[in-house]
């Protein structure tokens, strides 16, 4: 077994163990349930970690790791039509108004 991540939050170590796991890395979690120890040990000590079984999927793991599987863009900026306010791209309403983002059509 091999440790390829840890973070503070145990959500974004669960969603790589299942991650990891649909793309046919077997792993698991260790920490899961240490957090009620941090002050008595290192806050670090504690945070939630993800190992894998094989250490022969390490480096497919790593890939993955550093990878962005949630498709995050970078999406330009837009005016809404409404009140004249410029929104980042990834919201999809105004800021100020709160219209909704116009559906672009090509």
């Amino acid at each position: 077994m091999i440790k390829v991540f840890t973070a503070q939050n145990f959500i974004e170590v669960a969603f790589w163990r299942n991650y990891l796991e649909q793309h046919g890395i077997a792993c698991q979690i260790k920490n899961e349930f240490l957090g009620a120890a941090a002050g008595e040990l290192p806050p670090t000590e504690c945070w939630p970690e993800l190992w894998i079984n094989d250490e022969r999927d390490e480096q497919l793991a790593q890939k993955y790791l550093a990878s962005d599987p949630l498709g995050e863009q970078d999406l330009p900026a837009w005016r809404c039509s409404f009140c004249g306010e410029e929104s980042d791209g990834q919201f999809s309403h105004c800021w100020n108004c709160e219209k909704e983002k116009p559906i672009e059509t090509n």
